[in-house]
């Protein structure tokens, strides 16, 4: 067995040992594991990207109440929503988050989210890192709203669609600090997703891109193999072999 693979086995057991209450390394170093809900609830409200989100969900609710009754096939939007999820969060993983820096004359394009993005693989444990970027919602919010305006033909319609949008980024949001934190996975369904993401961050950067699921759009693309067969990455946590 090579080096890579073994520190990827390593990690993957370490971490798996954690939410089994089994692991020792952290508890002879004075921290906490296998925190209760309350307590990562607690540390989830610590951080400026759950306000953010939460501010953003109040507006959109508060100008749908006021936008009055609207039409019933308003109820699609959501439903829609939902359905297209596992195959957005693809997307955007590979080609957002995973962007690779490129030059174009003497510019470098190198957005801030797939710079975040590095180093929430730099350090999958670091929490801070987990979250959207603070700087990157403050101009998100006025994208989504402008973008809902132009797409929705009713005000009522408009609102239904943000109120949407900002209900699913704030359960991606939390699932995705969720599967970093130190809480124990009590069922089958949330063990399968925390298993994806930690092959996805500690196997190969190149699979497993899902987060809210476990190999839905995955295995549309081609992204979900049997983990045995996959090499462990060099750079699953140093992505395009670059350094921070």
């Amino acid at each position: 067995m090579s080096p890579r693979e073994a520190h990827a086995q390593r990690r993957l057991a370490e971490d798996e040992a954690r939410i089994d209450g089994k692991y020792v390394g952290d508890r002879a170093a004075g921290r906490r594991t296998n925190l209760a809900m309350g307590e990562v609830l607690a540390e989830f409200w610590r951080h400026p990207s759950p306000y953010l989100l939460a501010t953003c969900l109040l507006a959109a609710v508060t100008g749908r109440v006021l936008a009055g009754p609207g039409s019933w096939w308003e109820l699609a939007i959501p439903v829609g929503l939902v359905a297209v999820l596992p195959v957005v969060e693809w997307v955007v993983h590979v080609f957002i988050l995973h962007w690779r820096p490129r030059r174009v004359g003497p510019v470098t394009l190198d957005p801030l989210l797939a710079r975040k993005h590095r180093a929430h693989h730099a350090d999958p444990r670091a929490i801070p890192l987990v979250f959207i970027p603070w700087q990157a919602q403050l101009w998100l919010a006025p994208a989504w709203t402008a973008l809902a305006w132009l797409v929705t033909p009713t005000t009522s319609a408009m609102f239904t669609l943000l109120t949407a949008i900002y209900a699913i980024k704030s359960a991606y949001e939390w699932t995705h600090y969720l599967l970093h934190s130190d809480y124990r996975p009590r069922s089958a369904w949330y063990r399968k997703v925390w298993r994806n993401h930690r092959l996805h961050h500690y196997k190969s950067e190149h699979y497993w891109f899902t987060v809210t699921t476990a190999g839905t759009a995955d295995r549309l693309f081609g992204t979900a193999p049997d983990p045995s067969t996959v090499p462990t990455s060099p750079t699953v946590q140093r992505l395009h072999d670059l350094a921070l």
